[in-house]
């Protein structure tokens, strides 16, 4: 097995996983969560994990790569300053994808129509309207991607925010785009850095 496979595989799964979340026809399922303990009046520098969660195969793949260009993006249009040297907030990736089974059930006429006889033609009339169901599985790629802020000094998380959806495949020939407006649309809550407002 080529070596590269399994870090492309993951790149492929990271970007259909963005790309799909900021395409669903009704948009994706988005949770956000703001720590009691964190200090957003305080916070006033970030800067991103050495190993993010998105980066398992020892090197920074292209879905990280373009994820922290968009998170920093929003995160300096929020006031917030970039910096290496212990910032005060870290920021964190994580991508899933997992295959999923869809049952749908559709009435299916048991006769031909409402002149038909029926199977003996005695019954029609008590059973016109009647249907038996027919069943079809659909399967599908459900994927999540979250973004995580870590106070960095207590070691707690700060803020966090997860979207959930279906897989839109032909989102994935120009993910860049998507991952900027997914990034902007998980992060439009956060709280401004102080006085930048």
């Amino acid at each position: 097995m080529n070596p590269l496979n399994a870090p492309l595989r993951n790149w492929v799964l990271a970007a259909a996983a963005t790309a799909m979340l900021a395409a669903c026809a009704s948009g994706p399922d988005i949770r956000r969560d703001t720590n009691p303990a964190a200090q957003f009046g305080t916070y006033k520098t970030f800067g991103f994990f050495p190993q993010l969660a998105t980066d398992k195969a020892g090197y920074e793949s292209l879905f990280t790569s373009r994820m922290k260009e968009a998170t920093r993006r929003v995160m300096e249009s929020k006031g917030y300053t970039y910096t290496q040297d212990n910032p005060d907030l870290l920021l964190n990736f994580f991508a899933n994808v997992q295959d999923k089974q869809e049952v749908r059930s559709t009435p299916e006429s048991m006769h031909g129509g409402p002149y038909s006889m029926g199977y003996y033609g005695y019954r029609d009339p008590f059973y016109y309207g009647m249907s038996s169901p027919q069943v079809t599985t659909v399967n599908y790629k459900q994927g999540t991607v979250s973004i995580d802020l870590v106070d960095r000094e207590k070691k707690i998380l700060a803020w966090s925010a997860t979207a959930e959806g279906r897989i839109q495949k032909k989102t994935l020939q120009n993910p860049g785009p998507v991952i900027d407006a997914l990034a902007q649309e998980l992060m439009a809550p956060l709280p401004a850095a102080p006085g930048s407002m």
